[in-house]
């Protein structure tokens, strides 16, 4: 065998002696020895410019807190409408349920599994996509679009009419049961149609199987509520709303958003997507009847300036990101200048690979969603930071709140939801065209959590 192949005494000398040689490894050895590598890599002077007041700032209730649960994309979705209900009631703060749409979610997602596990029966096991049906049927994890489905669907209803369990927010044991219901159901249906069971035949056991969902589910979170009281008074006990609603009211009289104009917009410059083009993913959604998902890729600028329109005239912005990326957490700080790893490690680690190539080569993909609540604006009117409403609680962050330098934006935002109007008509037009659909695996079908 040849030894360049292998891991020789002499190749670990020659490392080592490269190591001990410069006074910087040492340093930072010792450093790394005693604290978290994002601490030791912690630039102060660039934390501190993460400031907390901004040209343009939205006010929101009080941080919501996600717990032990992949809720982003639900969490994220349901600030921006609160936002609308506390702006037409005048309120300081104010829920939505969360776990009424995990509940709606999950549900349709076990249907839209069935369907998949059937129109896929033909093809073995071992085929990639059936493998990929199979990893995870019901996790958490979400996009935009597919919360727009449930909403549509079923309306939202107050966090008071259907509030959290252990369950919706302590969400792995409830995924996991589910998980194993719907395989097994899987097996049942192929082996149904494998042994020349008929279309009939296989609705009937899946009917079966949604019932055995649907008890999962409600034992877990509760059965969701059909009509709910309301009666919501604001700072000054002033009683703002009264009556009986149903969901699908109450979100057409307190959010009263038109949930087809927001679309999602993409950024993904790899050279499989060309820009000003729209595209799906296969086999991503929830609701049957709704579709799956839909992009417009879009340069990032496009992206920056439809979500800063949007800021402008008062609306927050639904965006996802690849989270984990050069931030620090306990600071509320995305920004890579504040976490010098490359200057730690003395390698090219952040700057090694450009945006495309960390898509191409799985080094990122959109993990979180959250909302934009603010941006600071240069002289010239560009975007230097944002400012970032999260879901993990208050205690951590500006009071839960993260700033964003624009360079992060630059590459690690994916995704905005924004209304089509602040699209230009060129813009808008790419999402009148056939969507390009992408492998279930591609990065783009990446789901929030």
């Amino acid at each position: 065998m040849d030894e360049s192949q292998l891991i020789t005494p002499s190749r670990i000398a020659r490392a080592h002696e490269a190591f001990v040689a410069d006074r910087a490894n040492i340093v930072a050895k010792n450093a790394v020895s005693a604290a978290d590598v994002r601490q030791a890599a912690r630039a102060p002077e660039a934390a501190a410019l993460a400031t907390t007041v901004f040209d343009v700032q939205l006010e929101q209730g009080d941080v919501t807190n996600q717990l032990h649960s992949g809720r982003c994309w639900m969490f994220a979705s349901l600030n921006t409408m609160r936002f609308r209900v506390m702006k037409k009631l005048g309120l300081k703060t104010f829920e939505l349920s969360q776990a009424y749409p995990l509940f709606w979610d999950k549900y349709e997602r076990a249907n839209w599994f069935f369907e998949n596990i059937i129109a896929t029966a033909h093809e073995p096991l071992t085929s990639r996509e059936v493998a990929y049906l199979l990893d995870a049927p019901m996790g958490d994890g979400g996009q935009w679009d597919m919360f727009r489905a449930i909403v549509k669907k079923y309306g939202v209803v107050p966090k008071e009419a259907m509030p959290e369990t252990y369950a919706s927010s302590h969400t792995a044991h409830m995924n996991g049961y589910l998980t194993r219901w719907l395989r097994a159901g899987a097996k049942q249906l192929r082996e149904l149609l494998a042994q020349g069971g008929t279309a009939e035949e296989a609705e009937a056991k899946k009917a079966e199987l949604l019932e055995g969902a649907y008890r999962i589910l409600a034992i877990c979170l509760g059965e969701p509520p059909k009509t709910f009281e309301v009666r919501i008074r604001n700072d000054k006990n002033e009683l703002k709303a009264q009556g009986t609603y149903t969901p699908q009211a109450f979100f057409a009289e307190f959010v009263g958003m038109e949930l087809d104009d927001y679309v999602s917009l993409i950024s993904a410059p790899t050279s499989d997507k060309p820009f000003m083009r729209s595209y799906t993913v296969k086999f991503l959604g929830n609701v049957r009847e709704a579709g799956g998902v839909r992009y417009a890729n879009l340069p990032i600028a496009s992206l920056k300036r439809a979500a800063v329109a949007q800021l402008k005239d008062g609306l927050p912005v639904w965006f996802g990101c690849d989270v984990g990326q050069a931030s620090l957490g306990a600071d509320g700080i995305m920004d890579q200048a504040a976490v010098a790893t490359d200057e730690l490690f003395g390698l090219p680690i952040e700057t090694g690979l450009d945006r495309a190539a960390r898509l191409d080569y799985g080094e990122s993909l959109m993990t979180h969603a959250m909302t934009f609540q603010g941006v600071n604006l240069d002289a010239a009117g560009n975007p230097t930071r944002w400012r970032v409403e999260n879901s993990w609680g208050d205690d951590r962050g500006k009071k839960g709140y993260d700033i964003m330098s624009d360079a992060w934006f630059d590459e690690y935002v994916y995704q905005v939801v924004v209304d089509k109007k602040y699209l230009t008509d060129e813009e808008r037009a790419v999402l009148d065209t056939e969507p390009v659909e992408l492998a279930p695996w591609d990065p783009m079908g990446s789901l929030a959590r």
